[in-house]
Order: structure tokens, then sequence, then C-alpha cells
């Protein structure tokens, strides 16, 4: 609870500052290319860090890790609210600390997988996992409004707020007596080794690899179509309030989707609930039938009432049989891996969108949608996945 309660705030001061960032960048330059800039600088350390930070996890003590990733995000957001409430606002001031939440982020989330196995038994790990699936819905659907309501009262606010989040994740990190990781040895490996290490881990597992070329291919899928959603419902004359709604309808179905993820996993086999995602996507399929926003986005909502049940499985497996010792490079392999081509998506649904009929745009992500349910049905690895029950037991090193 602890754990859980900490990361719902920061995660939602991380959500507010999505929205923040750029509205902020957008008042002080009137440069959407700066605001661009800064929206980069934000995320460009998930590229560049994420390997080197799932080592540090695996050599380090995760809970200082953590602390000193919460501490890092407290004090640069804290002090961009104080030089705001100063009235003034460098651009470069505004640059560095998006790109100082953005690699202590990096930093935490690679210790994060290891003090949920460390606090998580592992027969519970696809239960709480459907509540982390289910928190990051609601997050995604109230963080940016708010942090909009709140920037509208004063600039410094959100940042405030943010930096506010993360002295309660914070104090929650402090007031766990549970270590974070087991009883390791030193390892004096070059850098390069440890990470390949994780990689070689990733791949002779056929589940684990399997899983995150599939992820990637959803990953690639799931903006694409959402993106989709605001292009096509701003060209059919829907306000911007109307389009933020429908995107919010797939946040809401998958906050919906994590309560009923119990029901899913004590009903069908884990085969059932692994590939159970996969065939819900060509349901977009039904706007080529009927080319209307609205349309799209219902071919989207039974997707969004099982994306925690199948989330729930795979992440809490993928936990589950790791070694402790491997936890966080084998996380930064598998997101190596399963993330790279989000933005992959948009990119597709704006070139295709500016070039072709949105009939042509959904189709391509509907045979997308169709090829990924057909591999996934067809593979192997998710055959022979282990059973829920399975996961009580003791992974082997």
């Amino acid at each position: 609870m602890l754990l859980l309660t900490g990361q719902l705030l920061s995660r939602v001061g991380s959500s507010i500052a999505v929205i923040a960032f750029p509205l902020l960048v957008l008042a002080v330059t009137h440069s959407p290319a700066k605001a661009g800039v800064v929206a980069f600088l934000r995320t460009l350390p998930f590229a560049l860090f994420t390997l080197p930070a799932g080592a540090a996890a695996d050599h380090w003590n995760r809970k200082r890790l953590m602390i000193g990733a919460d501490l890092a995000r407290l004090v640069a957001l804290g002090s961009l609210a104080a030089v705001l409430l100063l009235h003034r606002s460098p651009f470069w001031a505004i640059a560095l600390v998006a790109f100082i939440e953005g690699s202590a982020g990096v930093v935490f989330f690679a210790a994060v997988s290891g003090a949920f196995r460390a606090v998580v038994p592992r027969a519970q790990l696809p239960a709480a996992t459907a509540v982390q699936t289910g928190r990051d819905a609601v997050v995604s659907l109230a963080g940016p409004p708010l942090g909009g309501a709140l920037f509208g009262l004063a600039r410094s606010l959100p940042f405030l707020a943010d930096a506010v989040s993360f002295a309660f994740s914070t104090i929650s990190l402090l007031l766990m007596r549970t270590p974070f990781q087991e009883e390791r040895e030193p390892d004096s490996a070059p850098l390069r080794s440890r990470i390949a290490e994780g990689f070689r881990f990733l791949w002779s597992r056929p589940f684990l690899r399997t899983t995150a070329f599939l992820f990637s291919l959803g990953n690639f899928i799931g903006p694409g179509l959402q993106f989709a959603i605001v292009v096509i419902g701003r060209r059919q004359g829907l306000s911007g309030g109307e389009v933020g709604a429908l995107v919010g309808v797939f946040a809401a179905g998958i906050f919906v989707g994590s309560f009923l993820s119990p029901l899913v996993r004590r009903t069908l086999p884990t085969r059932a609930v692994l590939v159970l995602e996969f065939w819900t996507w060509p349901g977009c399929a039904l706007f080529l039938i009927w080319p209307n926003v609205y349309v799209l986005v219902a071919g989207m909502i039974p997707t969004s009432l099982v994306i925690a049940s199948t989330d729930s499985v795979v992440h809490a497996t993928r936990i589950a049989m790791t070694p402790d010792r491997l936890l966080g490079r084998a996380e930064a392999a598998w997101s190596a891996v399963s993330l790279p081509i989000w933005p992959l998506g948009q990119l597709l649904t704006g070139v295709l969108l500016g070039a072709a009929p949105a009939r042509v745009t959904i189709a391509v992500f509907a045979a997308s949608a169709l090829l990924l349910a057909v591999l996934g049905t067809a593979s192997p690895a998710l055959r022979d996945a282990p059973s829920i029950d399975e996961l009580a037991e003791p992974s082997l090193d």
C-alpha cells in the first residue's frame, strides 16, 4: 500500500507535468518548436539511460536509488516553481529541469520492479499488476486536465504540485522496511558485459523475448489509433473538448478493466488471457464499414477492457521468472525491445492521414492488429506459458 500510494501521487505529478511543460514554454516563448524541444529533452533520457539504469538497479541499493531519484526531481521541480514565483522563466532553466526530471525518472523506474517484487508475494503479482494498470489509467485521465487547471491559476502551481508528489513518494519509500533486493555478490564486470547479460537472459527465455516483440507491435498500434481519434475527430467537426473526451473513454475502459481482471483470470486459461487483448485490436476495422470517429472509439472499447488482464499476466510472469540479480537489466532489455517503436505509430498515422483517406490509415492498423493476433495465437512460447498458480513457485536462477 505504501508503494502503490507513493507511486500514485508521483505519477499524478508526472502526468501534470506532461501538459504543464509545453504550456509554460508556449507562454514564455510563443514557440511550438521550443515546446517540442523541451518535450524531446524530457523523453530523451529513456533512450540514453534505460540500459545503464537497469545495470545500476542490479548493482546498487534499489531503495537508495529510488529515493535519490525522487529527491532529484523534487529539487529540480521545486527550483523551477521558485523561479516562476520570482517571475523569472529562462528557457534554458525549463529545458534543464525537463531533462533532469526525465533522467531521474529513468533511474527510478529501473529499480521499481525490484521493489514491486520485494513487497508483493509472487502469487499476488497479477492482481497487483492489474491495480497498477488501473492506477495508470486514472492518472492518464485526470493528470493533464488537472495540470492545465493548475497552470491557469498560476504558472508555478503544477510544478509545485509535482515537487510535492515526489516528497510524498520519498516519505513512502522511507517508511518501507522491506529490502528491495536479495543478497547478492558484488559484480566487477564491465558495464557493457553486465548489460549484455540482461539481453542474453531475455533472449534465452522464449516467453520473455516473444512477449517483448508482440508488445512492440501492440505499442505501435495503440498510440497510432489514439492519435487517429484526435485527427479524425477534428476533421469530423468535433471540438477539442469532445475529442479529449473520446480519448478519455479508452483510459476509462482500462480503469474498468482493472476491476474485471480477477474475473477474467479466474475464468480463462493463461493462454487465452495472453491472446485476449491481441484479438480485440482488429475491432478498429469497424471504421472501414462506417467511417465515423465514434465507431472507431467503439471498436477500441473491448481492447481497453482487457488490457489490464493481459498486462497482469505478462508483466507479473516476467517479474516472477527473472532472478532478482538480473531484474533491472532484464526489464531494461525488455523495454529496449518493446518500446522504441512507440512513436512510429503516431508518425505513420500523421503521414497516412495527410496523404490518404482515413479508411486507408485504419486499414493499415487493422491489418497490423490481425497480424499481431495471429502471431500471438500461433506462438509456442505463449502456448507453453506458465499458469498463474505457478507464479507462486520460486524462480530458478
